[in-house]
């Protein structure tokens, strides 16, 4: 066995002449436990909301998603594009117009994001489950033009389910000058009918701000004639997303781009990153702060051991073992506070997992979810692990070589 890791786990265990070390090395352990603990807890937390709005997103995003580089529009008969839709991993297609409108019913109004799509958008993205009300996702009968739009714009509109007067969109002019004195010259205006259907996807982007109409009535009021902002693919079962999306980045070029569901949401998921990794950072110095206590420990440690180190001396012990005797001390105090908190992180994620001990709301329904979301990520746990061992071996380092240098020396 090695020598100083022998004498260190001894010292670790053992009952020290003076009674507060032992406490505060207890002190320690359980300082270093906490902190891990916390971590485990909140970055588990993140996950736990980031899994959720993913779930949400499914359910109304595609698969893949293209666009141009550069502008928002592209050719709707680019061969390139064209020959994306036959190809044989392909299930579904969708041509789709996008972009920002005025929607006013009655004396209310709202900016919204007005989505034309193909009449096969409900089999590549099966948005006729997340539908409330007595009609079904019909875009347009003959020459009337639908508009199903969120719950929650429906609220602010006050439209209800389904309403009785047109919606008025207004859409700005693309092109041409408009005269000051009649502002609405600068406006296109056409307006939309209920067909006694609302969707909820659970997120306030869409539920408050999208109304999905038609194409060709998206082409008409944004004078996209010929355009598309996206193309957007559902693949057949069996074939791997990411591969295909490969596969079809080569085959476009640089020209366009190929978003999958995680990318067409890339500013909700990277401020989640950016939150969860301020968290970490933020939670990472209450743990130096608890690593002092270790510092505290050794110290007293080195003092109280002082007649040993010189009979270790004598023995033929080196000043560097003697070192790395209360180095050792010190990584197995923090190794042992990281397990510790790893396992209570651990039960108090699965305990909030099972029984949902802490709530979102004093009234179920109020929120998508009653509880506090959890999600254990094992490339979490492994990293909170690596971390509590590195800030402790650091955090103890320089003062160990010191104290035991001047012990030495005496």
């Amino acid at each position: 066995m090695n020598f100083p890791f022998y004498i260190a786990r001894r010292y670790l265990f053992s009952k020290k002449s003076t009674h507060a070390i032992n406490v505060i090395s207890l002190i320690s352990v359980l300082g270093v436990a906490v902190a891990t603990m916390a971590l485990v807890v909140v970055l588990s937390g993140f996950n736990g909301f980031s899994d959720l709005v993913a779930s949400f997103f499914t359910n109304f995003d595609p698969q893949l998603k293209i666009e141009a580089t550069k502008g928002k529009a592209m050719p709707a008969d680019d061969p390139l594009l064209i020959k994306v839709k036959h190809l044989p991993g392909v299930e579904v297609a969708t041509e789709c117009v996008q972009d920002q409108a005025l929607a006013v019913y009655h004396d209310k109004q709202a900016m919204v994001t007005v989505k034309g799509v193909e009449d096969n958008f409900d089999s590549l993205t099966h948005i006729s489950n997340i539908l409330y009300g007595d009609g079904d996702f019909t875009l347009h009968v003959a020459n009337l033009q639908y508009g199903v739009i969120g719950i929650r714009l429906a609220q602010d509109l006050g439209t209800g389910v389904t309403w009785q007067d047109y919606l008025q969109i207004y859409a700005p002019q693309r092109e041409g000058q408009y005269d000051a004195s009649n502002p609405t010259d600068a406006f296109v205006k056409d307006s939309l009918v209920s067909p006694g259907a609302l969707f909820q996807v659970k997120q306030s982007k869409y539920d408050q701000g999208y109304i999905i109409t038609s194409i060709d009535f998206a082409r008409r009021i944004f004078n996209r004639q010929g355009e598309i902002t996206s193309l957007e693919l559902r693949m057949k079962p069996g074939v791997d997303i990411d591969n295909a999306k490969e596969e079809i980045q080569a085959m476009l070029g640089d020209k366009y781009k190929v978003l999958d569901r995680y990318e067409q949401q890339a500013d909700t998921f990277n401020i989640m990153r950016i939150e969860k990794l301020f968290a970490y950072v933020f939670l990472t110095f209450i743990l130096m702060v608890a690593c002092f206590n270790i510092i505290g420990s050794l110290s007293m440690l080195i003092i109280d051991k002082k007649n040993d180190v010189i009979t270790l001396r004598n023995l033929g012990a080196t000043d560097g073992q003697i070192r790395r005797i209360f180095l050792f001390e010190g990584r197995m105090i923090s190794a042992a506070g990281a397990v510790i908190g790893i396992v209570l992180g651990l039960i108090l994620c699965w305990l909030q997992q099972t029984y949902g001990l802490v709530q979102l709301g004093d009234q179920a329904g109020n929120f998508v979810v009653n509880a506090y979301p959890i999600s254990v990520h094992p490339e979490d746990i492994l990293l909170i692990f690596l971390t509590v061992i590195l800030v402790g071996w650091l955090s103890v380092w320089y003062p160990v070589r010191y104290m035991s240098r001047k012990l030495t020396k005496e």
